[in-house]
């Protein structure tokens, strides 16, 4: 007899070892005691410009929220560069200062690791969707667990997200 579902989804993104975009390894348990706001980005898409309100957020609420970006080119050849390109064009169009990640899949075979963990709601006990184009949010609260997905549509300064870093 198997454990039930909700026995076996224990896990948290804290088990997580991630690149940087500048090549250094990072446990995410290093921001354990925080919210987190996991982001797949991209630098030539329609939703682009949401990473201004990104570093709004977490300039505003980054006592309480940390927001990670992770460059994706899995939706139309939108994340066309390379890690230093990445960094530049954040750096320069949009004066990210939150933590960029390497380039990674976010969805298909070869999908990253924390990207196969927060899009299984058999692994994370609450959310089963995948990103299905650029700027999903994966919202994860201070222990580590997957608490909400937003869609693309969804701003970062948006109501409904705050409201929810702030709860």
């Amino acid at each position: 007899m198997s454990a039930p579902e909700t026995a076996a989804a224990t896990g948290s993104v804290y088990e997580y070892t991630v690149k940087t975009i500048d090549g250094q390894e990072v446990k995410l348990s290093q921001f354990q005691g925080k919210k987190l706001l996991i982001v797949n980005v991209a630098s030539e898409c329609g939703y682009t410009p949401q990473y201004k309100e990104l570093e709004e957020l977490s300039k505003k609420h980054g006592d309480r929220v940390a927001v990670l970006g992770f460059p994706a080119n899995n939706f139309g050849g939108q994340e066309p560069g390379t890690d230093a390109q990445i960094a530049t064009f954040c750096e320069k169009n949009y004066g990210v200062s939150f933590p960029m990640f390497a380039k990674v899949s976010v969805t298909g075979d070869d999908t990253a690791p924390l990207y196969r963990f927060l899009a299984d709601k058999s692994k994370n006990g609450t959310v089963g969707d995948a990103p299905n184009w650029n700027f999903c949010k994966y919202l994860v609260d201070e222990q580590g667990h997957v608490v909400g997905f937003y869609p693309s549509k969804v701003k970062p300064m948006s109501d409904e997200l705050v409201a929810a870093i702030l709860k």
